[in-house]
């Protein structure tokens, strides 16, 4: 791109504001400067031009043909300015904030919701951290997070979001009704790498169950729960999940529970640092989980 060859911006704001209001006194008093050093930067002007910009008369600037046609043009560019600052001046700042969750609480209960978020608080980018792991709420790597535990975590407030009752569950199309069946249906796993607390599984449910002849050890095994979801949806054997995060598929008959025990797990907490309670972005993320469909505050309701 070629450089651009400009005189100084302060002198073509002196001659627009002189040729403007007529006057270089009143020029002076609009950019709060002498009427000497409006002079001094017109004249400087000229002479880098090596034109006449004004007709000196007493009292009265008059412009020249090729002054006005300079100033029809800076009039124009510095209204265009003036509009521009004005419109970034008035748009809101923008405030950015990183929510850890699991995968599947973000894809099977969060993303859903996220509409009402953007309607209550269009200046808040919400970025969501997908993991298992149990990530530094920091301000860098998270500011806020949602896991799954007793609700202790030192330095953290800690408020439960959903509660977690594991049932079994399957396609309805495996045909599977009777517990005794289940031990000729291949079990699902779900196996998170990195989850601090990990989540109840089958060897615990038979612990309650003592189903004869069933390989709590043998199936399939996924790390991501909700590919566990997607298995059992497509008919690839019999799941251990968490009600709360199924509804859709129990509701629509894509999956059903066919009998029992049933498994309190520890149930998800939204969590974020104590010295940030009062921070309005925290909190307004707060307000709007709480009111997700779904979550312990909107059952309430």
């Amino acid at each position: 791109m070629a450089r651009r060859q400009l005189p100084s911006l302060s002198a073509l704001r002196a001659f627009e504001a002189a040729a403007r209001h007529e006057s270089a006194k009143q020029a002076a008093l609009e950019l709060s400067v002498t009427p000497t050093a409006i002079s001094h930067q017109i004249r400087g002007l000229e002479e880098s031009l090596g034109i006449a910009l004004f007709l000196r008369k007493p009292r009265q600037l008059e412009l020249t043909g090729q002054g006005r046609e300079l100033q029809q043009v800076l009039e124009s560019a510095f209204d265009d300015i003036s509009g521009a600052v004005e419109r970034l001046s008035a748009a809101p700042s923008r405030r950015p904030i990183t929510l850890s969750t699991t995968p599947a609480v973000a894809a099977r209960w969060l993303l859903s919701w996220v509409c009402l978020l953007r309607e209550s608080h269009p200046d808040i980018d919400l970025r969501i951290h997908a993991t298992h792991e149990a990530v530094a709420l920091d301000g860098v790597t998270a500011d806020m997070g949602i896991r799954y535990g007793d609700g202790h975590w030192p330095g953290l407030v800690a408020e439960k979001l959903l509660d977690n009752t594991f049932i079994p569950t399957c396609s309805p199309h495996i045909g599977l009704r009777d517990v005794d069946q289940l031990p000729r249906h291949p079990l699902i796993h779900f196996r998170p790498q990195g989850m601090a607390s990990t989540p109840l599984d089958w060897d615990v449910w038979q612990k309650e169950a003592q189903i004869p002849g069933l390989d709590v050890g043998a199936g399939l095994v996924f790390s991501d729960e909700t590919h566990v979801i997607a298995a059992a949806v497509s008919g690839q054997g019999v799941a251990l999940l968490g009600r709360e995060l199924i509804e859709d598929e129990l509701a629509e008959g894509r999956l059903v529970q066919p009998f029992g025990p049933e498994l309190q797990g520890k149930p998800f907490f939204l969590v974020y640092p104590e010295r940030r309670r009062d921070d309005p972005t925290i909190q307004a993320v707060r307000d709007w989980m709480m009111k997700v469909p779904g979550g312990v505050c909107s059952l309430a309701r």
